[in-house]
């Protein structure tokens, strides 16, 4: 089954069921069926060709998931644009990917507005005006043919290394990453709700299909806001969310610890690393209902699950992210892509069906990217335990060589992490005569409490080898993130290299 034809199966199946939910509006499965099919219509009368990348600028909303499945209908590539970036980095990406034609909401006109008049023959369509032509649209399904092989999204990364890259998912394997969901992390049933608060660009938009082929609701927020997360968990009836690591710090930090959590039976976390501390408060506060995930933008949605059982008892690895999931080979290895010993770290390897088709317009960096036989480097570094379970050490860009040896960021951090005073902190490379380079940590303390470097750094010398404790420490009001959460070492790195000439790559 393709991912068109799951759209298709969802709908046909579950037709007046409750589908979205979005403040006080809802649509069933038809109607939403119905709006892809119109909304589809529109674009193919405006010349929307077969493999066109269209350009989607817009939040969440009552219509984002409408607007994914008319892409696949009308056999469009869609290329959703973060709305938090620059003008700039919209720009490069719709150039890079050679969109024609853009969509928006109203509250971006401004940013699609600039982005004509900076890019030559882009074509700009507001959402209210996309909605308007529907009602003079047909509401049958175009029936275009597809194929296994068809591109259909075209997402770029969240840039955590600075490279301009999109990775490419097709019909197959977006239905894989379909498959991958249901198979490791969730089994819907018709009364279950997702709770959507992050972009549904990103992992969060995911979800949707796995939930519309059951006859699930997704339940579908503006952005993320504590109080109204918390308040929309009884109101809505969610069962099932999905968060990063500093949304659940939030959650708590807003009184999540006492909340209101009514059907809630099981929350999915990803995408970055989770301070031990965090996850023990919201166990003991909301009980084993956890599940850890690990993956990446060009193999989502899980290469390995840690399952809600592995997060109790003496022995409990939550530092581990799991086992590889059901679906996916994962090997170990070094910089020639041989395997690496048993025990040893290397870079995570994986061959899955819902692994990308490759980067858009980068021939050098698929080069360097896939292996051969279907195997993708990871660019995530890795041991195995005993016991099979997988410990992520760093990304590979981010590996901090001070002298002689290599420090990976996450160990520092997971070390800090465990101060009490420690409420966030990033660790980063910085120019060093001596070492090369020399650590640092930038770090958040918890409110109303004090703490020096010093007693950080003291704090890490007691867990750690002396070559990994930070040099200098850093006390900021914020760490950097993304738009979905992962913390951007790049932002606090690059300004200790300005001027410094390096060598290595790209870090």
């Amino acid at each position: 089954m393709l991912t068109v034809d799951m759209v298709r199966a969802g709908a046909r199946r579950h037709r007046d069921r409750m589908a979205i939910r979005y403040g006080d509006r809802s649509l069933t499965f038809r109607q939403v069926d119905e709006a892809a099919n119109r909304m589809a219509n529109v674009l193919l009368g405006m010349g929307v060709e077969p493999g066109e990348r269209v350009g989607l600028l817009l939040g969440n909303g009552l219509w984002t998931v409408p607007l994914d499945f008319a892409c696949l209908k009308a056999r469009a590539c869609r290329v959703p644009l973060n709305a938090r970036l620059s003008a700039e980095e919209h720009a490069r990406m719709l150039a890079d990917a050679g969109v024609r034609t853009l969509v928006h909401e109203s509250s971006l006109t401004g940013r699609a507005d600039e982005l004509r008049e900076r890019l030559d023959g882009l074509r700009t369509l507001g959402l209210g005006d996309l909605l308007e032509q529907t009602h003079a649209a047909s509401a049958a399904d175009p029936r275009l043919p597809a194929r296994p092989d068809d591109v259909i999204l075209a997402l770029y990364t969240s840039g955590t290394t600075g490279t301009l890259k999109a990775a490419q998912h097709t019909q197959a394997s977006y239905a894989a990453i379909v498959a991958n969901i249901m198979a490791n992390l969730v089994s819907p049933a018709p009364d279950d709700v997702m709770l959507h608060a992050a972009p549904l660009i990103h992992a969060s938009g995911t979800f949707v299909l796995p939930f519309w082929l059951r006859g699930a609701q997704a339940a579908v927020l503006d952005g993320f806001d504590p109080q109204a997360y918390l308040a929309a968990i009884p109101e809505h009836g969610v069962t099932h969310a999905n968060l990063v690591p500093t949304m659940l710090q939030m959650l708590l930090a807003a009184g999540g610890a006492t909340a209101e959590t009514g059907r809630l039976r099981s929350v999915i976390y990803g995408a970055s690393p989770m301070p031990r501390p965090v996850i023990e408060e919201a166990m003991a506060a909301w009980g084993p209902i956890f599940t850890q995930y690990y993956g990446q933008t060009e193999a989502p949605l899980c290469l390995s699950v840690l399952p809600a059982a592995d997060h109790v008892g003496p022995d409990a690895p939550l530092g581990s992210c799991g086992h590889p999931s059901v679906d996916a080979e994962i090997r170990l290895v070094d910089e020639h892509g041989a395997d690496v010993p048993d025990g040893e770290p290397g870079e995570i390897a994986v061959r899955a069906p819902f692994a990308m088709a490759g980067y858009l317009n980068a021939p050098e960096l698929n080069a360097t990217t896939f292996l051969g036989d279907g195997w993708l480097r990871t660019r995530d570094v890795a041991r195995f335990d005993d016991r099979g379970y997988l410990y992520l050490v760093d990304r590979t860009s981010d590996m901090i060589v001070s002298g002689a040896y290599n420090v990976y960021p996450r160990e520092v951090e997971d070390a800090l992490h465990s101060h009490p005073a420690v409420a966030e902190c990033a660790v980063v490379g910085a120019p060093d005569e001596r070492w090369v380079e020399a650590v640092v940590a930038f770090v958040v303390p918890r409110p109303g409490v004090t703490v020096t470097g010093a007693e950080l750094t003291a704090h890490v010398r007691a867990r750690l080898a002396g070559y990994k404790v930070p040099k200098r420490v850093e006390f900021v009001a914020a760490i950097p993130k993304s738009g979905v959460g992962k913390v951007l070492r790049r932002a606090l790195r690059d300004p200790l290299w300005a001027g410094v000439e390096r060598t290595g790559g790209d870090r």
